[in-house]
């Protein structure tokens, strides 16, 4: 590389596992949908369950993205979804996608 060469920038690396586990106080919920969009009327495509307290709220494809703004206004860093047979868990404050062993369903009763 020459002196005026551009500086070779870097992605931070994301984590290999969640450090907010220790925050997962909720696994399951009973609710009719997206608690904010029921509050309004209005309508969502996904389903997300905050394991941190049990707000369900709607994806990130849906209009309102009711699910990333609770973790922007409560810091609460883990999801997992809420839709029937998926059950993938999302960590917000490590960007990583993974999996529960042994989890029960994200909604109660199945």
């Amino acid at each position: 590389m020459g002196k005026d060469a551009p500086p070779i920038l870097e992605a931070p690396a994301m984590a290999d596992t969640c450090s907010h586990l220790d925050q997962i106080h909720v696994t399951s919920a009973n609710a009719a949908g997206c608690e904010d969009c029921l509050a309004v009327g209005d309508t969502w495509v996904h389903l997300r369950l905050c394991v941190v307290c049990g707000r369900v709220g709607c994806c990130d494809d849906s209009k309102n993205q009711h699910a990333t703004r609770h973790y922007q206004a409560s810091g609460h860093p883990l999801i997992r979804s809420y839709e029937p047979d998926e059950d993938w868990w999302w960590c917000y404050a490590d960007e990583l996608a993974f999996e529960v062993a042994n989890a029960a369903p994200a909604r109660a009763g199945g």
